[in-house]
């Protein structure tokens, strides 16, 4: 079986590519190379010779009906993420790669039997909440008013009192930033065209993805490479806020793992899952994790400030994806040790940081405490 990967070269699609060819499947990749993830628009050293690599954007209807050409399913991994205020790149990269995927398998006839779409876990925004008094809760975004006063954390929308963070399963999305609603609509595309046309298609919404392979020159968000990347370079890693947020952390492989099981497994069909992690951490916890692996006294700094559009805390409930028989199997520790690891050989590695951070001021990305 042959399998297309569009946005292969990347973190999670290189490593699909690994597994697939480990299984036996033909690899091809569709890949335009785009920065920030490839700055010198050069094919990565770690893509497998192995793998047919197609240089093209899932934009262009001539490259994607190229790529499609001879496949049998399509890992749907392309997607342009970030903070940057450049909101149509977001619409025209993730929704419109993802409509024109259909419209060729529809228009062509091609015998695609399964579409697998990566999505994210910031498609639930705050997520889901617990109120003593009023229940179950899904909240809005926190208003900017309050987190330029350094009031972080979310209140009941009914009785104004503290909540409870809880998992949050699929049932519920409440996209809050422009990735996160690009995210959504991909997914919207996928299933709804996917049920009415008969092109049998899964959603994975993954949680905060890490390990080897995730590039260093995407700044603008990824706890771990831009620590890593700051430690290295002797300089303190960044917490935004108090440092109390909560996230669940997964390792790329299992990720891996999870797209070929949405690939093998009919009972997946037009379904959605959550992949993600058991390892619940506040940021700050997590930085002294991270100290303990890299073996030094880490002492982050925290300058009070704070991400327009981040969420307060987002944890994804696996129970779904486990009854398929899925389960991650990497520790966070294991992760941490594993990319550290692998940094300090990459002789690009530097702090690419600094300047991101310097272009999300400038468009008011990221904002100080009053």
């Amino acid at each position: 079986m042959r399998v297309l990967i569009t946005g292969g070269a990347g973190f999670i699609g290189s490593h699909t590519a690994d597994l697939l060819l480990e299984k036996g499947y033909e690899v091809r990749i569709l890949d335009s190379l785009d920065p920030p993830v490839h700055p010198q628009r050069k094919k990565p050293g770690y893509l497998s010779t192995d793998a047919e690599f197609i240089l093209g954007d899932v934009r262009n209807k001539s490259d994607v009906q190229k790529a499609l050409q001879g496949v049998d399913s399509v890992f749907h991994l392309a997607a342009y993420q970030g903070y940057l205020t450049d909101f149509g790149k977001f619409a025209f990269t993730n929704d419109g790669g993802t409509a024109l995927i259909y419209e060729l398998i529809l228009e062509k006839r091609l015998p695609i039997s399964r579409v697998v779409l990566g999505s994210s876990q910031a498609v639930y925004g705050e997520g889901k909440y617990h109120c003593v008094r009023d229940g179950i809760q899904y909240p809005a975004p926190r208003p900017l008013e309050q987190l330029e006063r350094g009031d972080w954390d979310l209140e009941c929308p009914v009785c104004q009192q503290p909540m409870q963070s809880l998992p949050t399963d699929e049932l519920r999305v409440t996209p809050h930033n422009q990735y996160a609603v690009s995210k959504y609509c991909q997914e919207l595309y996928a299933l709804t065209l996917g049920r009415r046309f008969g092109i049998p298609t899964v959603v994975l919404r993954y949680s905060i993805t890490q390990g080897p392979r995730q590039s260093f020159y995407n700044a603008y968000s990824g706890i771990l490479r831009i620590s890593a990347t700051r430690l290295l370079q002797n300089l303190p890693p960044i917490i935004y806020e108090d440092g109390k947020q909560l996230r669940d952390y997964v390792y790329v492989k299992d990720v891996a793992a999870a797209n070929i099981l949405a690939l093998e497994n009919e009972a997946a069909t037009y379904q959605v899952y959550n992949v993600g992690g058991t390892e619940i951490l506040s940021v700050s916890e997590y930085v002294k994790l991270l100290s303990k692996v890299v073996g030094r006294e880490v002492i982050p700094e925290i300058p009070g400030e704070f991400r327009f559009g981040d969420v307060r805390h987002i944890i994804s409930d696996i129970s779904k994806i486990r009854e398929l028989g899925w389960q991650p199997r990497t520790s966070l520790e294991q992760i941490m040790s594993e990319y550290f690891e692998w940094a300090t050989e990459q002789p690009e590695v530097r702090d690419f940081y600094t300047e991101a951070s310097q272009v999300m001021k400038q468009m008011g990305v990221i904002r100080a405490t009053r």
